[in-house]
């Protein structure tokens, strides 16, 4: 751990988002140093449809990396304003600026840029366990089931856990004006359920749109709903029946579409030994913030200047982890307190469609009042007039 970081070796597990950023920025960083990517599985493979963005998720890509956001940029759909749209009314909240592109397309912009750079990427490598590796620096860029983690959970300090609400991703061939939440509670079986959706367009090139679509609902609707015991295809033909005045009638698609609960994921450490992790591998940020894909360029943006800074790896590695973690731990607390708020979203459905908005808009404790009036000050209005 004495090398200086210009002439280490470096193995990235993972060839993600938070892998690929890595492997661009080292490879600016130091352009003699031995470079490796490695991925169990193929560049094409993705689950999901669509990332989105919040504008302050892209405003640090510009001051540290404007090239990669040049190179996304022209790929995405923008928007300003956000719907809710309560059982009882829709409600528009402006000033939520937000940016999305394509899972996959991202990749392939990753991969391209890569590639000009002449990064080794090696996929269809899956590894048993790290003893394959032999880099100065291992980095664990293997998301939420990071091999790199789990061989060291001790070192790595891991807390884990899941909240309670089932989510399936589905995608739509169509376009929404804008993110929305669309929260709707049905009766069956003389039991009120309720779901709520998740959806925005994410390309729409050619006359063709294309939306990611999250539905997401509580453990008791979902047993109710018997979710469980339905395939993909039986899944998606329910969710879409229970929004089709949403979907305009359009059938739900499907790509790992599986029903699941979000983890609960902190490292206390991210360095142990010659390991490193970044992204997903260290730590989750529910998606109802869109922080993920941002907190894992961010990562490794941190790491590589925390890298350069120093004289050796071991110097590199201990600024990261004295600075990194605790500017992520914000926004991952902020997406726990999110989480948690959907997690008991119908109880909040009994609130008016006025109070749900605030109650929505305030659920992570990022925004007070002062703050929704200077970015949000037609709703803030709204509010004042109660």
């Amino acid at each position: 751990m004495k090398q200086h970081p210009a002439k280490a070796s470096y193995d990235i597990l993972g060839a993600g988002p938070a892998g690929l950023c890595l492997a661009i920025q080292l490879r600016r960083a130091f352009p003699q140093a031995r470079l490796r990517v490695i991925e169990q599985n193929s560049p094409d493979a993705t689950f999901g449809f669509g990332v989105v963005f919040s504008d302050g998720a892209l405003d640090f890509l510009g001051r540290d990396d404007p090239e990669l956001l040049r190179l996304i940029t022209p790929e995405m759909e923008r928007w300003q304003d956000m719907m809710l749209d309560h059982p009882d009314r829709s409600l528009v909240i402006d000033g939520i600026g937000f940016a999305a592109i394509g899972r996959l397309r991202l990749l392939t912009l990753l991969q391209t840029r890569a590639r000009q750079l002449d990064i080794e990427i090696f996929y269809n490598q899956r590894l048993e366990n790290l003893a394959q590796l032999d880099g100065d620096l291992l980095v664990g860029a293997d998301g939420i089931n990071s091999l790199v983690r789990l061989s060291d959970p001790a070192g790595f300090e891991s807390q884990t856990g899941q909240f309670s609400n089932r989510f399936a991703w589905f995608g739509v061939a169509m376009g929404f004006p804008q993110l929305t939440q669309t929260f709707r509670q049905i009766e069956r079986g003389g039991q009120r359920l309720s779901l709520n959706a998740h959806h925005y367009r994410y390309a729409e090139t050619g006359g063709a749109a294309h939306s990611t679509f999250i539905v997401e609902t509580d453990a008791a609707s979902f047993a109710a709903l018997d979710l469980e015991a339905m395939d993909e295809a039986a899944s998606a033909r329910l969710c879409a029946e229970i929004f089709a005045e949403t979907l305009e009638g359009r059938p739900l698609l499907t790509n790992k579409s599986n029903w699941r609960r979000f983890p609960r994921l902190w490292c206390n450490k991210w360095v142990s030994g010659h390991k490193v992790l970044i992204g997903d591998a260290a730590h989750a940020a529910h998606f109802s913030v869109g922080s993920g894909t941002r907190l894992a360029f961010e990562d490794a943006i941190a790491l590589t200047k925390s890298l350069q800074d120093a004289d050796t790896l071991a110097d590199g590695l201990e600024h990261f982890q004295q600075t990194r973690p605790p500017v992520a731990a914000k926004i991952v607390a902020a997406a726990d307190k999110s989480a948690s708020w959907y997690d008991q979203f119908d109880q909040h459905l009994k609130l008016s469609p006025l109070a749900f908005a605030e109650a929505y808009i305030t659920r992570s404790g990022r925004v007070d009042r002062q703050r929704l009036a200077a970015f949000s000050p037609k709703f803030a209005a709204q509010i004042e007039m109660r």
